[in-house]
């Protein structure tokens, strides 16, 4: 018999272009290496519903000044703006 851990909202979310995303795909709860494909994932994970933004402030230890600046960025200019190199570009003034 195999037991699912108790989690708080879905465990697979369908994303626009018609695959899931599960909590197995987020990032390790302990990432300290912030690259733009993780940043990516955690945006896509609270935009469509699979984690709170609560949820993902606590288990990334993120203040929700940072995580507000990804998602913004993620929605204005795309994935290329969580580039840690990009964000000058994409920066308001």
């Amino acid at each position: 018999m195999m037991f699912l851990k108790k989690v708080d909202g879905p465990r697979a979310v369908k994303l626009p272009d018609g695959t899931f995303m599960t909590r197995a795909d987020l990032p390790a709860a302990d990432t300290k290496r912030w690259v733009a494909s993780r940043k990516a994932t955690v945006v896509k994970a609270v935009q469509y519903g699979l984690l709170s933004v609560e949820q993902a402030m606590e288990r990334y230890a993120l203040s929700e000044e940072e995580l507000s600046h990804w998602l913004r960025a993620a929605i204005q200019h795309g994935e290329e703006a969580l580039k840690t190199t990009r964000t000058q570009k994409f920066r308001q003034p």
